[in-house]
């Protein structure tokens, strides 16, 4: 019995030094730079207390520091110029069969019109002032109002701009026709387009875009789940389930910890499965923040390697080439 017992005390230390071998990062050494996503471009940022998705974020902005309003093409533009690796916009299926690049569900908060936006032709939402809605002060002064104007672009606008760059496109409805959709728009680029492309929203839309195209990298909580239970499972052996390849992930700060070999480790397990790792600020509940001033990147691990999630890429980029 005792025999027996020290063989398996022998067993249970090498598979815990195993693990640890396995899954640390102090034994590695990277000189991989991280780097950036700019949600929405270089946009006008606001007071998160209290945001609900009901919110107007317009309403709350902080005093402007730039001329640029989200999700256009000049504030794209301008978040690659800056130093974006990729740039998040959000995107809804017009009533005549465009895409426009705009974020609210509704019409109301950014511009003059009123009404759901996907109910709208393209010609009525080229019309509307993108800027109209804007204010820092409670509705003394709109900064921005007249300067917008026709500003709303298609998504064919965006790819014909910057069809070789990378771009990750929200689709914000969980209705799978729009997967369909956007699957038959995307499916008339080019592969060295499309392959630039990441694409995520509700479980639905999602699971019909990627049996119609395979080859794109999608994420949402249901491809989350998929590779991370399993992986969190198993992955301390260094196995990848197949769940895992080419997709997208974005990590908020707090659950990383829990993933083996995280950061750099998971990161590079990732990448050699042709899979992205984003990390967010928060716990993945609510609403994710970004990483947006100095303090919130001392936040980060020295060893993340990965693509970080910020609201400010103008701040930010120049911080970040200090990160090592």
């Amino acid at each position: 019995m005792k025999v027996l017992k020290k063989k398996k005390m022998i067993f249970l230390l090498v598979l815990i030094l195993f693990i640890f071998i396995n899954n640390t990062t102090l034994l590695t050494n990277s000189a991989k730079q991280p780097t950036l996503l700019a949600h929405r471009g270089m946009a006008q940022t606001f007071d998160m207390k209290g945001v609900t998705g009901e919110s107007c974020t317009a309403e709350k902005i902080h005093n402007p520091e730039h001329e640029f309003l989200e999700n256009t093409i000049p504030s794209i533009k301008a978040a690659f110029n800056a130093g974006a690796y990729i740039v998040e916009l959000d995107v809804h299926p017009t009533s005549d069969g465009e895409f426009v690049v705009f974020h609210d569900w509704t019409l109301d908060c950014r511009t003059e019109g009123v009404g759901v936006t996907r109910e709208h032709s393209l010609k009525e939402l080229k019309a509307l002032d993108v800027g109209y809605g804007y204010t820092a002060d409670n509705g003394k002064t709109y900064p921005f109002r007249g300067k917008g104007v026709g500003m709303m672009p298609t998504l064919e606008e965006v790819l014909q701009e910057f069809g070789g760059k990378q771009l990750m496109i929200h689709i914000k409805s969980n209705d799978p026709d729009e997967g369909r959709l956007l699957a038959a728009y995307l499916n008339n680029y080019p592969k060295e387009t499309v392959n630039h492309l990441t694409v995520y929203g509700g479980d639905e839309p999602i699971a019909v875009l990627k049996s119609r195209m395979p080859d794109t990298k999608v994420m949402s909580k249901e491809t989350l789940k998929s590779c991370l239970l399993p992986y969190i499972a198993i992955g301390w052996t260094g196995y990848l389930p197949e769940s895992c390849t080419n997709t997208h992930l974005q990590i908020p700060e707090k659950i990383g910890p829990w993933l083996w070999g995280w950061p750099e480790k998971f990161v590079d397990r990732m990448e050699q499965k042709g899979t992205s790792t984003v990390i967010v600020g928060g716990n993945g509940s609510g609403f994710s923040s970004g990483f947006d001033t100095e303090a919130d990147l001392d936040r980060l691990p020295d060893d993340y390697q990965g693509i970080i999630w910020t609201n400010k890429i103008e701040k930010i980029a120049p911080l970040i080439k200090e990160f090592k």
